[in-house]
C-alpha cells in the first residue's frame, strides 16, 4: 500500500477514536464521567502522549537520517561519475565511444529514477535489473593501455567503476527496508486510543471537532512523512537529482 493510503487510513481510525469518545460520552452512566474518572482517563492519555510523541520523533528522526545518507550517496556518485570522464578523456581518443556510452548510462539511471512526467512511477526495479554499468565496465576492459600513464588511468578508472558498482547495490538494498506492519499498528492502537480520550470529554461542538481533525491529520502526516522519507527514491518526497544532473552536463566535456 501507498504511504499515502496509509496516511489516509492512519487519520480515519485516529479520527474514528474522536468520535468513538463523543458517542460513548453519550452513552456512559454519570458517574464514569466524574472527576475523579477524568482525572484517571487524563493519567492514561498523558503515557499514551508520551509514548506517541516519542516513537513519532524516533521514527521521523531515523527516516530523515535514512534520506540524508540517500542523497550523500546521490551527491558521492555523482562526483565519481565526473572524476571518472575525466579520467577517460584524460586516457585518450581510444575512450571516446566508452565516455559516450558512460553519458547514456547516466541518463538513463535520471529517466529511471526521476522520470519527467509527474504521474509515472520511478522505475525502481527496472534500476535493480539495469546492467548497463556492468556493460560499460565490459567495454572498458576493452581497452588495452599502451603505457605506463595510461595503465595507471586505467586502473582508476576500473576502481571507479567497481565503487559505483558497490554503490548501485547499496542503494537498491536500502530500498528494501519498510517498517514492520505490526509496528505500525501498535502505534496507531495508541495514537487511536489518545484521541478516543479526547472525545470523551470533549464538548460537542463545531470548533472542538474541527480542532480534533485536524490533530488527526497532523498525526497521520507524521506518519506519511515516515514512510515517504524511508524510501527516498520512490514516491512524493525523493532525493534531489541535481547531483546527477550537473554530472551530466560535465559529461564528455
Amino acid at each position: 500500500m501507498s504511504s499515502i493510503g496509509i496516511a489516509l487510513i492512519s487519520a480515519g481510525c485516529i479520527f474514528g477514536g474522536v468520535l468513538l469518545g463523543m458517542f460513548l460520552k453519550s452513552r456512559l452512566p454519570e458517574h464514569h464521567l466524574s472527576n475523579d474518572s477524568k482525572d484517571t482517563v487524563k493519567l492514561g492519555a498523558g503515557m499514551l502522549a508520551t509514548l506517541s510523541a516519542l516513537i513519532l520523533g524516533l521514527l521521523v528522526s531515523s527516516a530523515k537520517g535514512t534520506f540524508d545518507t540517500m542523497n550523500a550517496e546521490i551527491m558521492q556518485a555523482s562526483a565519481k561519475i565526473i572524476y571518472l570522464d575525466r579520467v577517460l578523456a584524460n586516457y585518450g581518443p581510444e575512450t571516446k565511444a566508452a565516455r559516450e556510452q558512460l553519458r547514456q548510462v547516466v541518463a538513463a539511471r535520471i529517466q529511471t529514477i526521476w522520470p519527467g512526467n509527474k504521474n509515472e512511477v520511478s522505475g525502481l526495479t527496472a534500476f535493480e535489473h539495469a546492467n548497463s554499468l556492468e556493460t560499460f565496465q565490459l567495454q572498458l576492459r576493452q581497452i588495452t593501455p599502451a603505457n605506463d600513464l595510461q595503465r595507471q588511468m586505467f586502473q582508476q578508472a576500473q576502481q571507479l567503476c567497481s565503487e559505483m558498482q558497490q554503490a548501485r547495490w547499496l542503494v537498491i538494498e536500502q530500498t528494501q527496508t519498510a517498517l514492520p506492519t505490526p509496528f505500525l499498528v501498535v502505534v496507531l492502537f495508541w495514537l487511536t486510543a489518545l484521541h478516543m480520550s479526547f472525545g470523551l470529554f470533549a464538548p460537542r461542538n463545531a470548533t472542538v471537532i474541527a480542532v480534533l481533525l485536524l490533530c488527526a491529520v497532523s498525526v497521520s502526516g507524521a506518519i506519511f512523512l515516515i514512510l515517504e522519507m524511508s524510501h527516498p527514491l520512490s514516491g512524493f518526497i525523493k532525493v534531489s537529482s541535481a547531483p546527477m544532473l550537473k554530472a551530466l552536463e560535465h559529461l564528455g566535456q
